[in-house]
């Protein structure tokens, strides 16, 4: 998997009826650690506040933490295709504002696309973004940016008014420009139905099986992050319990005069002959 994908591969993608795999990355390591796994699309998702930045929610995240994420995101050139998230208030005040940060998120950040979370009422924004040339992901259904107005974080589109303007909002989001659409915790036969509506591709988290792709939060899957950790992630490792036994053991060690051992030291021997230390 050496070829670089681009927004144009996601559309091929979805002709072919493959599936998108994406997965959230805020740092040069978990960047590079995700070359030749097949991941498709990196989020530098606002997420990191709470993940990273230690926040209750996502709406502290300012356009200078994602830009400082991306960085070290695009830093580890990877095959996938680098969106960063529009935080809160990076967007809503202004179709100016929101043209000056998505552009900074691509020229400062080195982004290859946005997401901004929304629907209809959007299309402005993502109208002006996409004609700056910066390709836009769309984001229905939870967003999280507006978890005081949804009342917390709730599955949305439950009943027929709700499910049919998320429908007419995906839709918008199409004709607007968007080249995919995050869907968030909606119930799976909506998602189908988003998916069937549009021609763009869907990428579900909490959304159930019938998108286009899946996105998750990799302090999820992995389980680092164990905060209030959704019904719909699926942990594929324990490595936060993992880090926490490596560290006891380490400071055990330090504590009874086990490490550093011989081997892990130098002699004057070696000091004399110039030898470089060993990474």
């Amino acid at each position: 998997m050496t070829n670089k994908v681009t927004k144009h591969t996601f559309f091929e993608m979805n002709k072919r009826g493959e599936k998108i795999v994406a997965l959230t990355s805020y740092d040069y390591l978990c960047t590079k650690l995700m070359e030749d796994t097949g991941v498709d699309m990196i989020l530098v998702g606002d997420s990191l506040g709470m993940v990273v930045l230690g926040f209750d929610n996502t709406l502290p995240v300012t356009v200078e933490e994602i830009i400082h994420h991306t960085k070290a995101v695009a830093r580890a050139r990877p095959r996938a295709f680098v969106v960063a998230d529009m935080p809160f208030m990076s967007y809503q005040a202004s179709v100016e504002d929101a043209v000056r940060n998505a552009g900074r998120l691509v020229k400062e950040g080195g982004a290859e696309g946005v997401k901004l979370e929304g629907g209809e009422r959007y299309v402005p924004v993502i109208e002006a973004i996409v004609h700056a040339s910066i390709p836009v992901v769309g984001h229905l259904g939870l967003t999280p940016q507006s978890l005081h107005q949804l009342g917390g974080y709730r599955i949305q589109g439950k009943d027929h008014e709700s499910a049919e303007r998320l429908i007419k909002d995906a839709k918008s989001l199409e004709k607007a420009g968007c080249f995919a659409i995050v869907l968030e915790g909606i119930p799976w036969q909506l998602a189908r139905r988003i998916t069937e509506a549009v021609s763009i591709p869907t990428i579900g988290i909490g959304a159930g099986p019938h998108c286009s792709g899946q996105i998750l939060v990799i302090y999820d899957m992995l389980g680092i992050y164990e905060k209030g950790v959704p019904k719909f992630v699926k942990k594929y490792d324990e490595i936060g319990r993992r880090i926490r036994e490596a560290i006891s053991a380490y400071a055990l060690e330090v504590r009874e005069g086990r490490f550093p051992g011989m081997e892990h030291s130098y002699s004057v021997d070696e000091a004399k002959k110039g030898r470089p230390p060993e990474p």
